[in-house]
């Protein structure tokens, strides 16, 4: 039986077609076993979230299996604030986080992406949590991940040294991590 992977695209007009080259990567590392699931997300300016985390619900509802979660950057981000904010009635597999903000600042756009200070907390303590960051990111500042590795105790962080903020559009590393599953 395959397994099923969600992918969630990172930001910005062009997010989901420039993540194409991360999923083609992805899905070629992983192989047939795997079905990768990436549906493109719309962003509703009028919701202070754009909308993101009930979408997420509602695309991993739409699997009927277990489900591997991974996202890029903003996808990544908005992973995290759904899975600290709400109850999840379906068994994760692991989550697999690349080039991910962390907001921070006081501009009202940003007010809705933020997490929750106690957000940690809230994470499902047996989920197999991974974080991804290059230090050459030109978007994700590497220091973004220091936040993650303060808070996040039980996850794995995996330092890159060059890729940027695509790593280089090959996710070979985050598939060797997926099949450790």
């Amino acid at each position: 039986m395959k397994k099923h992977l969600l992918f969630i695209q990172g930001g910005g007009d062009e997010g989901y077609k420039t993540d194409t080259e991360l999923v083609a990567s992805l899905q070629k590392a992983l192989g047939k076993e795997y079905a990768i699931h990436y549906p493109e997300l719309q962003s509703d300016e009028s919701v202070s979230d754009f909308g993101w985390p009930q979408q997420i619900r509602e695309k991993i509802a739409e699997i009927k299996h277990d489900v591997i979660l991974a996202g890029h950057s903003l996808g990544a981000s908005m992973l995290l604030k759904y899975l600290s904010e709400n109850a999840v009635n379906k068994k994760i597999t692991g989550v697999f986080l690349i080039a991910t903000p962390f907001w921070s600042g006081n501009e009202d756009w940003k007010q809705g992406l933020k997490l929750q200070d106690d957000f940690a907390d809230k994470l499902p303590d047996e989920m197999p949590m991974f974080f991804y960051q290059c230090r050459d990111d030109e978007t994700v500042p590497f220091s973004h991940l220091n936040h993650y590795k303060q808070k996040i105790t039980q996850a794995t962080f995996r330092e890159i040294a060059s890729g940027g903020h695509q790593l280089n559009n090959d996710l070979t590393l985050i598939a060797n991590d997926i099949k450790t599953l």
